[in-house]
């Protein structure tokens, strides 16, 4: 039995301490005798270190230890699989300060520590070094023929005629290209780590899973995992970055063990380009073919992506392609071409995304071909059930999503033909895309105690990277129990607490909050057995009982009642197949003499089962069209690939959507719970509230020029020369 009434909105309830500063980030824990770490990185993109003289920086004041790959204290998990050793795939695998190696361009050479980050930044600028280098390989178009089929990743093909595509009586052939994009939340990563002896190990880490931490930590130094401490109770903005502990992290915590002192590193805002991945530069061909009237008939999608020598990355690029429209022949492949780059990481909306700008811009274009208006276009397409795993829908509200956003942007009064609406000098477009991203529920475990004055007190080992993950399990506890939001708290982002999965994959609130929901569900029966009941907001006797809660404590020597439960989807989930849905509405202005692109107005609609957090769920909205603006119209990481390093990595020149280029975003919810998913009927909203949005303004910007820009980010230049 689930939540059935919808969910009246709260505010955050860590709100306060966000806007006072107490809550507490990493980088601000403070630690008795904390020494400070500062990273030399390499400006050779491949090669061999020759030599590296760190004596100046030892003789610094301050300093307590400069390593390099000559000294590095063992990491003995690394040393078990080998330093710099193959891959399966044939590609080197990297551990930092493992060898004299250089496989990409900024990679730390050697780690300063000093009393202070002052003494510790002037040391790191007395270490020298030389290289001798080798022939790089940064550029992806010009190593495309490099490409090959991932390892864990096959071909797709469905239907009898894999030529339809090409055949058809219409056919569209086009190339789509999104370039490299970058973490750059506010808060810059890194971690403080400590130890007692040498196996019990604390940090304070900018980690989207304090589990996952734990785990890598205790692979890296072969310790049992209980004896790990992960705290992570507030992130600034993770959007990916968060979801792997990156080898600098495991690097300070075995020097921290060498010097038996607390050492913190916090990367620098170019290290942010280099050492926490990014979304990879991708190139995609799709190919489509379709009836005059507008029936598609096959489909081909093509994904080429950059990954790093020593790593095999992959995402799900091609894979919304496969099941969004009801096509009957459809291929994708997907390929990775190794470089002498760091390695990719998901960022938010991952592969998705990146695909999404690809399909949904094809869609458009097909549309304007057999002339049809892009919304019945694909309305004439819409796919029933998956056509993928033969599979009903879980839910699917996409009709009703495509009837509200369309109503709400006024699509229907809008002249369809492209350069031909006006305001002013400025020229008028509305563009339109889906969105879509699976809708995950993982295994999670949570501790409720239930104290003597009727307050509550939830823990689990998930984290919050800024959506309200606390504010979404207090109102389900909140609708469980019927206690007041204020006598609820929930405490996440420490490892000691009941495990959970990472914060990634728009996954915690139907997985957390599942065990949210089963923890509260079982205190109930607690309470039934003890002669209580949670009614109208606290803890009375039940029917024909006169304790009270205080008293039943009393008498069983207890301070208060605790249970512990954890959650995961049934054989349920398999007969069905399982996804979240957006639609995005985007009205622009294009100015013909200079090229400038403004977004003037948003309608984004989610279809994503009920509403838990109603305000959270819309300032996630807004989030990830924030995000897709940036995707659309400014984003992009530069290499001189001569000298194979970023020529934009600051926050001058690689450009944000700031206040300005956003503007007033209309949030709609379909708000109908999945019966499905989990208890609460809730589906995840993190990912699609950026997929597709991209889309949806290169369509705009087509309608409003006739212009079709198939090359991400749409910058002036590209308006003028089209």
């Amino acid at each position: 039995m689930g939540i059935d009434k919808k969910s009246e909105p709260i505010n955050r309830v860590d709100g306060r301490a966000k806007v006072t500063g107490k809550a507490k980030y990493f980088a601000e824990f403070e630690v008795p005798g904390v020494t400070f770490c500062v990273m030399v990185t390499s400006p050779v993109t491949r090669g061999t270190i020759t030599s590296i003289n760190t004596k100046a920086a030892e003789r610094a004041p301050g300093v307590l230890a400069v390593y390099t790959h000559l000294n590095m204290p063992a990491i003995p998990g690394w040393a078990d699989q080998g330093n710099n050793s193959k891959l399966s795939s044939g590609g080197e695998r990297y551990r930092m300060l493992g060898s004299n190696k250089i496989l990409f361009n900024g990679q730390p050479v050697a780690v300063v520590i000093a009393d202070t980050l002052e003494r510790a930044q002037h040391a790191a600028s007395l270490v020298t070094a030389t290289y001798n280098k080798a022939e790089h390989h940064t550029d992806l178009l010009k190593n495309k023929d490099k490409a090959a089929m991932p390892p864990r990743l096959g071909d797709y093909t469905r239907g009898s005629d894999t030529n339809a595509h090409n055949t058809a009586p219409v056919v569209l052939k086009a190339d789509y290209t999104v370039p490299i994009e970058v973490h750059n939340p506010m808060e810059l990563a890194g971690i403080l780590a400590f130890w007692e002896g040498d196996d019990k190990l604390t940090v304070y880490a900018k980690t989207q899973g304090v589990k996952s931490t734990q785990r890598t930590l205790a692979g890296a130094f072969k310790i049992d995992e209980k004896n790990i401490q992960v705290h992570s109770e507030f992130v600034g903005g993770g959007f990916g970055m968060g979801l792997r502990t990156w080898p600098q992290e495991v690097v300070v915590a075995a020097a921290a063990r060498a010097l038996k002192k607390p050492v913190k590193l916090v990367l620098t805002r170019d290290q942010m380009f280099t050492l926490v991945g990014y979304r990879p530069y991708t190139i995609q061909n799709i190919s489509m073919g379709a009836t005059q009237d507008g029936q598609l008939t096959g489909i081909y999608h093509e994904a080429t992506a950059e990954t790093a020598n020593y790593d095999d990355f992959t995402e799900g690029t091609v894979a919304m392609t496969r099941f969004m429209y009801a096509c009957p022949n459809v291929t994708t492949k997907y390929r990775i071409v190794p470089l002498d780059r760091g390695v990719p990481i998901w960022m938010r909306g991952p592969g998705e995304a990146t695909g999404a700008f690809a399909l949904e811009s094809a869609i458009d274009e097909m549309a304007y071909k057999v002339k049809m208006d892009p919304l019945q276009f694909r309305l004439k397409n819409f796919a029933e059930t998956d056509p993928e795993k033969n599979k009903p829908f879980s839910s699917n509200n996409l009709k009703e999503a495509y009837q509200l956003g369309s109503e709400k942007i006024g699509w229907a009064k809008r002249n369809p033909t492209p350069a031909s609406m006006k305001d002013g000098e400025w020229l008028v477009g509305y563009g339109m895309s889906t969105g879509v991203f699976g809708a995950h529920r993982g295994e999670s475990t949570c501790r409720a105690q239930l104290n003597a004055d009727g307050t509550l007190l939830l823990q689990s080992a998930t984290s919050d990277i800024g959506p309200g993950t606390s504010t979404a399990m207090v109102q389900i506890a909140h609708e469980v129990t019927g206690l007041p939001i204020e006598n609820i708290r929930f405490e996440l982002g420490n490892a000691a607490f009941p495990p959970s999965g990472s914060q990634g994959g728009s996954s915690t609130v139907s997985s957390v909050g599942s065990a949210v929901f089963d923890v509260c569900t079982a205190l109930k029966g607690i309470l039934t057995e003890a002669g209580l009941a949670f009614d109208n907001g606290t803890v009375k006797p039940a029917a024909g009982k006169s304790d009270s809660l205080q008293q039943v404590l009393s008498k069983q020597n207890k301070t208060f009642f605790e249970v512990t439960k954890s959650s995961k989807g049934g054989a349920e989930l398999e007969k069905y197949s399982l996804y979240s849905f957006s639609i995005h509405f985007a009205e622009v202005r294009v100015h013909p003499a200079t090229g400038v692109v403004r977004v003037k107005r948003v309608v984004t609609v989610a279809d994503s089962g009920r509403i838990v957090s109603p305000k959270t769920a819309a300032s996630q909205m807004i989030g990830g069209v924030t995000g897709g603006i940036g995707m659309a119209l400014t984003e992009e990481g530069i290499i001189d690939h001569r000298f194979g390093r970023f020529v934009n990595n600051n926050l001058a020149d690689y450009h944000v959507p700031v206040s300005a280029d956003v503007p007033h975003i209309e949030t709609i919810f379909i708000d109908k719970p999945d019966p499905v998913t989990n208890p609460m009927g809730s589906k995840g909203m993190g990912e699609i509230a950026l997929i597709g949005f991209s889309a949806a303004v290169a369509n705009a910007v087509y309608h409003a020029t006739g212009k079709r820009i198939r090359e991400l980010p749409i910058t002036p230049d590209k308006i003028l020369s089209a």
